[in-house]
């Protein structure tokens, strides 16, 4: 069976889009953060999700501590743990997250109250997976090159839509008509 120990506390891991908008979110935190807090419709903007599902998400993960809300003018987010200290797991369980490969959630019962032909397969699985996610901090993520170039793209696409700058849109999109 997956079994997380994270303060005591024994969970099964299942990553659907809630665990996979709450990474992203966390992630979009990281890498805007050093410009101060950081907006949910910033958020929201940057990655396309919706804001009542993100204030859904942060009140889970303001709870569980890993972000820290900022109030009144210039607020928003910041994490409340530093990006090396949070894991992707930590993250996945503070959204109320599971992750698990087998059919029977581990109990055994796959097939008629019996283990399945495939249990172990989806045990190992399950394994591998919970340990990788243990194994990998924010700060890890924010630095691969992947991360860093669709960064970089959804800053440019964000500076051009700025409320501050749609006086230039149609210059933009002038030039984009004429190339």
């Amino acid at each position: 069976m997956v079994i997380v120990r994270k303060s005591g506390e024994e969970k099964n891991m299942r990553l659907t889009t809630k665990g996979r908008y709450a990474v992203t979110a966390m992630l979009d935190l990281v890498l805007h953060e050093k410009k101060g807090p950081v907006t949910l419709m910033d958020i929201a903007d940057n990655q396309e999700i919706s804001l009542s599902y993100l204030e859904q998400l942060f009140a889970k993960l303001r709870k569980s501590g890993l972000v820290k809300g900022m109030r009144g003018p210039g607020g928003g987010y910041r994490l409340g743990r530093s990006a090396q200290e949070i894991s992707i797991a930590d993250i996945i369980f503070a959204v109320d997250e599971k992750f698990d490969a087998r059919r029977c959630g581990g109990g055994e019962g796959c097939q008629d109250g019996e283990r399945c032909l495939t249990h172990e397969l989806w045990c190992q699985l399950s394994d591998h997976i919970q340990t990788f996610l243990n194994g990998i901090n924010l700060l890890e993520v924010a630095k691969w090159s992947a991360v860093q170039e669709t960064v970089a793209r959804q800053d440019d696409r964000s500076s051009v839509l700025h409320p501050a700058n749609l006086h230039i849109l149609p210059i933009a999109a002038a030039k984009e008509f004429n190339r």
